[in-house]
């Protein structure tokens, strides 16, 4: 059974350029580009993937801020560990390091996705759910929203919590089995999307007066509203009432926080199978080296990371006779 790792680029990516303090020779800023890197070698050589995709943010959903016009509006700005004052951050330093980072990809045997118009999230959805559904799966990524991704196939490797996350560790933090955890999260709301939730709903709340929250069978939006109203003729509170009063807000959230294939268009999932379907192109080492050396990045292991490359392929051979 093939092995895939799912990496959520922007996610990781973001996570580093925050918190490292990188300097290349050239005097610009390349925390994201080490971190980044160091982050998945040491994915790919503790998971040993057949196959490493890469994926992208194209832009943000349309189909989503049509929904809600303030989806992922607002965000906070980011607190950045610099240890100068001389060199600003930029908008421009932080393109020049994905730019970077994507072309320095490019000569490893990584497939790297970007769709317009689409979020890498969604992306991983479509490919956890159809596409690549039969492999044994891994999320490089700290966010929560794929927990609902989560099975016997699918695991989630958080660089946050730097552990796996699995089934019962999203039941035993939050109370919802991953099954549930997007209609869960569609009436807590989400702070970091902009996402309002119910007033007064938090997941112990809901998993107190919902036990369905918890088990493994899938917890409908319209069965979750059947059994708020059921408990509102014996439970007389602020909460239900809420929850009844706001349900067009709850199935709206469903809709902006589900993972599935419904966010994409027809020649977005043709483009994302075109790519998946595409031979890996071939190691280059050299183009690499030459890339850093003009960057004045000396601060990768680049020979790590292509001996990790091969050691697993000659694996690969080996099972494969």
């Amino acid at each position: 059974m093939q092995k895939t790792l799912l990496v959520d680029g922007l996610n990781l990516f973001t996570r580093h350029y925050v918190a490292h303090p990188a300097m290349s020779d050239n005097g610009l800023q390349i925390g994201g580009i080490v971190g980044f890197y160091y982050n998945l070698i040491d994915i790919i050589e503790r998971f040993q993937p057949d196959q490493t995709l890469v994926v992208w943010e194209g832009g943000g959903s349309k189909r989503k801020r049509s929904l809600f016009k303030e989806y992922k509006k607002r965000s906070r700005p980011q607190r950045l560990n610099r240890y100068y004052d001389d060199i600003p951050d930029s908008i421009q330093n932080r393109n020049y390091q994905l730019k970077t980072l994507v072309d320095l990809l490019n000569y490893f045997p990584v497939k790297q996705i970007y769709v317009e118009d689409c979020e890498a999230d969604d992306v991983i959805g479509y490919l956890c759910r159809y596409k690549l559904k039969d492999d044994i799966k891994l999320i490089l990524s700290a966010d929560h929203d794929y927990y609902q991704l989560l099975n016997d196939r699918t695991r989630i490797w958080s660089p946050t919590l730097k552990a796996l996350v699995n089934t019962q560790k999203v039941i035993d933090r939050f109370g919802v089995h991953p099954t549930n955890f997007c209609l869960a999260k569609a009436i807590v709301g989400d702070k970091s999307d902009n996402i309002d939730g119910i007033p007064g709903v938090g997941f112990k709340t809901l998993t107190k007066n919902f036990m369905k929250f918890k088990e493994g069978a899938d917890y409908s939006v319209g069965a979750f509203l059947d059994d708020a109203k059921v408990l509102h003729q014996t439970k007389k509170g602020k909460t239900i009432t809420s929850l009844l009063e706001r349900s067009d807000i709850i199935k709206r959230n469903h809709q902006l926080v589900l993972l599935d294939i419904q966010n994409l268009a027809h020649i977005q999932v043709k483009k994302v199978n075109e790519i998946i379907e595409t031979k890996v192109k071939n190691v280059d080492k050299m183009s690499a080296l030459r890339l850093l050396l003009k960057q004045g990045i000396k601060t990768l292991n680049i020979d790590r990371g292509f001996l990790i490359f091969k050691i697993i392929k000659q694996n690969q051979g080996r099972q494969n006779e």
